[in-house]
């Protein structure tokens, strides 16, 4: 029912597009006037602009009336109600006060037309729309949260945490990539520094090799003789005490 005035309206246009441009004509005029590149790139001829919107409004109308792609069909039609309807019904530039108060009518009637368009363009037939779901996503992260922490921070938990958590990750991952980057330019160097401090290093370690080598071998020996003379002196000793104390745990 809402998708019959504009089928019906826009096959009246395509038989007589003269009154169709004229009706559009003041809305043309005025989105010429914006900036660029708005104002160039709205059609001058205003015959041809009403054309396109009739055939916009009978297809739009069709594929409402009939269910199919309905919030792409009502924001189409919706387009289309400013340039072709209220550019016929502006009220305020009107002397005669019968017309006047006719074109009030129709300009509200108009706007109710809008309206309906607007509520079917958003109207999800029962499903979940894109905005409810990343609520629910973002909800179901928050309680994932909240249950591991300590229970007297759970009130901190809550969808502006989410989405800061959010922000957050986006954060890290172009600061990850900017490190990535600064990473991949500063690796080069330091290996190159690398590999020349390791050939010294390795000079080094083979030029005291061989007097630690010898050091230690002249040291090993006055330790192993050292070793055989604590040995004599009090090996006697240990022997004697051994003796003494097996003699007593074997009484015990």
């Amino acid at each position: 029912m809402l998708a019959a005035v504009f089928i019906g309206q826009g096959f009246d246009a395509l038989r007589s597009p003269k009154l169709a441009a004229d009706a559009a004509r003041p809305t043309l005029e005025g989105l010429q006037k914006l900036p660029d590149p708005v104002g160039s790139g709205v059609p001058g001829d205003a015959e041809t602009f009403a054309k396109v919107n009739a055939a916009v409004q009978i297809g739009g109308g069709l594929l409402l009336a009939t269910g199919r792609m309905p919030r792409l069909a009502s924001a189409a039609l919706a387009a289309t109600v400013i340039p072709a309807n209220l550019g016929a019904h502006m009220f305020w530039n009107e002397n005669d006060q019968k017309l006047k108060a006719q074109k009030r009518r129709e300009f509200l009637t108009d706007i109710s037309l809008l309206g309906g368009l607007i509520i079917a363009s958003a109207d999800t037939a029962g499903k979940p729309s894109l905005g409810w779901r990343g609520r629910r996503a973002a909800r179901k992260v928050a309680e994932a949260v909240t249950a591991t922490l300590p229970s007297s921070n759970s009130a901190l938990v809550d969808s502006e945490l989410a989405d800061r958590a959010v922000h957050g990750l986006q954060a890290g991952a172009e600061r990850g990539r900017e490190l990535a980057l600064v990473a991949g330019e500063r690796t080069a160097p330091l290996l190159e520094a690398a590999r020349k401090r390791g050939a010294e290093l390795a000079d080094v370690a083979l030029e005291r090799g061989a007097e630690l080598a010898d050091a230690a071998r002249g040291r090993g020996a006055e330790l192993a003789d050292a070793a055989r003379e604590l040995a004599k002196d009090q090996g006697a000793d240990l022997v004697d005490t051994t003796r003494s104390r097996a003699k007593k745990f074997a009484r015990r």
